[in-house]
């Protein structure tokens, strides 16, 4: 019996696909994890439940990220990074095993292009250069794609996070290719494969994926019910297909 089934009960796998499917991911990112300071874990033994169960899954490290919005969640490092030492402090203690890392999930609104320019963006990645982004889901930022671009002139790696969410890009599938195009990495949410947040989400996250779009998964885990859905996710054909790409996840 797979830890999965051992944590959350077994599930006919002949809905969905194979039982014997491995996932191959071992490096989790865009979660909210740091607790307190946004729309995630209010209080770090919720963080800490929620980081032991991926260390079960078989993940060797996680990196979270906590939103970032200028009128409303004003996160930076001065208030990440000693709750991410505290998370750190209680893992030794409790023997999970588990390299854990705080980033940011940077909503690309209007006070945005000052926060590329003031620098000390909370970033991740082999060379610290990698920047999670997100949409607002009514419209797409009039500031789009200045901000994209002051990101790459400054150096940075932008991915944005959800493509499949914003759904004024799903009768507009090409918009996916120009920012693919630019350079721009894409990172789809395991929950997208099952329907969570809606069908046409779910339709969505299937073109991306037939289409090799995606770069990066990544589970944006809030909360205890959205751990307790990523098993179905592993059984789901959409997502065994994104992993049978080449993902950048593991090399972060």
């Amino acid at each position: 019996m797979g830890i999965f089934q051992k944590i959350f009960g077994s599930k006919d796998a002949s809905e969905n696909s194979s039982a014997s499917f491995i996932n191959p991911i071992q490096v989790e990112f865009h979660s909210h994890l740091i607790f307190g300071v946004d729309d995630g874990c209010e209080t770090i033994d919720q963080s800490i439940e929620l980081l032991r169960k991926f260390a079960d899954m078989g993940m060797r490290k996680v990196i979270t990220t906590p939103h970032v919005m200028s009128d409303f969640y004003k996160n930076n490092r001065q208030n990440i990074y000693p709750l991410r030492d505290a998370i750190r402090q209680r893992l030794k203690e409790e023997n999970i095993d588990l390299e854990f890392e705080a980033a940011a999930e940077y909503m690309i609104d209007d006070g945005f292009e000052n926060k590329i320019q003031e620098g000390n963006l909370l970033t991740f990645g082999p060379e610290n250069k990698h920047i999670l982004v997100e949409l607002p889901f009514m419209t797409e930022p009039r500031n789009l794609n200045s901000s994209l671009f002051e990101l790459q002139i400054a150096g940075y790696k932008p991915i944005l996070a959800h493509p499949e969410r914003y759904l004024y890009y799903a009768t507009e599938k090409e918009k996916y290719h120009e920012l693919k195009d630019r350079g721009i990495l894409l990172q789809l949410n395991m929950l997208s494969c099952i329907g969570y947040y809606s069908k046409p989400v779910a339709d969505a996250a299937q073109y991306l994926v037939d289409n090799n779009l995606v770069d990066l998964v990544g589970s944006d885990t809030h909360h205890m019910r959205h751990m307790q859905l990523l098993p179905q996710v592993l059984l789901n054909k959409t997502y065994q297909k994104a992993c049978k790409a080449e993902l950048l996840n593991n090399f972060l």
